[in-house]
């Protein structure tokens, strides 16, 4: 017989109504055993276990922690060059309060797709720093005069003669430059490669609708992320863009703005092997405060043409059931709240149990972590919200987490236990 470790943590949350974060057969009056970070069982009735510590939830809506896959750890400014002047150290200590701060929105994982990277990975899972499990890719790629260069038209080249490398992403050209870029990358721990692959809204001399790079660079990128069975992420608006994402293998298509019915089917088509990643809450953010944003005029008059397209386009992929994921997308500390509105902002689309699925188990699938994130089952994460309220009968609790989320559990630990 083993003899069980003297260390072992056991808890079992009991009374619960659970959402295991695909089906929507709730579990009315059921336990969850934890056993350090990770789940053991769920039971459809109450749990005994020998030395676990019993705790009531009173029938509260329990389900997994949120994703949120589009989330920079570095967006202290939508004004890019006051962000990369800064020290790093001071650029820590801004990022600290933003993934405290959604780790306490019940955010108990973030995809950085561009900044995030080993040292944040490193603070939080060291215990060093507050915050969601950071999933990162390192610095994303952009071409000359792509979305990621931020260089206005007056600035010939860099002040040094050398390549743009700032903090969210680097300026490269070229099949091979791309390849070492990925591979370096991935060497430091990135989980993803992030490509612009069409034209932005804060960038200054690429238009939405501009492709870029060509397909042999992305084809290179794809290739570099598959010999690590890893995935590219791609910023994307257009609707050309979406549909070389799916001929070129590209799996998260990021923002996903300007589409057409055909191309949601495509995606629709696609099972599971390319997603949209919609990012409503950044699009609200910048229509209805890109001034005090300190947004130049064509930036304003780019969010217009993304904000007019948007909604339809989420039409679109509802209409042809394409696997849809949620990410927020949002600059600066005093509007990163508006990352719990963006089940509020899609609510007239979708059913409430689409949003939470996008939120969880869909965006655990998209990140290749299904199983372990994103659902409540034996052998997962203990990442979980206590809601006091049924958000699938009112999705706006989702949109008020202070306010309506009892408990949030990260790993197994309490980050807030109101019960």
């Amino acid at each position: 017989m083993t003899k069980r470790r003297s260390n072992l943590s056991l808890r079992i949350l009991k009374n619960c109504v659970i959402f295991d974060g695909r089906s929507e057969a709730l579990i009315e009056g059921g336990s969850i055993v934890i056993e350090n970070d990770r789940i053991r069982e769920v039971s459809t009735g109450e749990a005994c276990v020998a030395g676990a510590e019993v705790i009531d939830m009173g029938g509260r809506f329990v389900m997994p922690g949120l994703l949120d896959l589009h989330f920079h750890a570095y967006s202290i400014s939508l004004n890019m060059a006051l962000v990369d002047n800064m020290t790093l150290p001071l650029k820590v200590a801004h990022a600290a309060r933003l993934l405290k701060g959604a780790l306490h929105r019940g955010y108990t994982t973030v995809r950085d797709p561009g900044g995030g990277e080993i040292g944040l990975h490193l603070a939080i899972s060291q215990g060093l720093m507050e915050g969601p499990r950071l999933h990162y890719g390192g610095k994303a790629l952009s071409q000359t005069g792509g979305h990621g260069d931020v260089r206005p038209e007056h600035q010939v080249e860099s002040p040094c003669g050398c390549s743009l490398n700032n903090t969210f992403n680097e300026v490269v050209d070229g099949v091979e430059n791309v390849r070492k870029f990925c591979r370096n990358e991935l060497r430091k721990g990135a989980d993803h490669i992030k490509i612009f692959i069409s034209g932005g809204v804060s960038s200054p001399t690429d238009p939405i609708w501009m492709p870029h790079y060509t397909d042999e660079e992305i084809e290179a990128a794809v290739h570099e992320t598959r010999t690590r069975r890893k995935y590219v992420v791609a910023h994307c608006h257009t609707d050309d863009g979406a549909r070389r994402c799916l001929k070129l293998g590209i799996r998260s298509i990021d923002h996903c703005t300007i589409i057409t019915q055909e191309t949601a089917n495509l995606i629709a088509a696609a099972d599971g092997s390319t997603y949209a990643v919609p990012t409503i809450a950044v699009m609200e953010q910048v229509m209805r405060h890109g001034p005090e944003l300190g947004l130049r005029a064509e930036s304003l008059e780019k969010i217009k043409v993304v904000h007019a397209s948007a909604y339809q386009s989420l039409e679109y992929l509802k209409r042809a059931g394409a696997r849809i994921g949620m990410g927020t997308d949002l600059f600066e500390e005093r509007f990163h709240p508006m990352q719990s509105q963006e089940f509020s902002f899609r609510s007239e689309i979708f059913s409430p149990i689409d949003l939470l699925r996008s939120a969880t188990s869909i965006n655990a699938e998209i990140m290749q972590k299904t199983g372990l994130l994103g659902s409540i089952e034996a052998g997962a994460y203990a990442d979980m919200i206590a809601i006091d309220k049924n958000p699938m009968r009112d999705i706006h609790v989702m949109s008020r987490p202070d306010e309506n989320f009892s408990v949030i559990m990260k790993g197994g630990e309490f980050v807030r236990r109101r019960i």
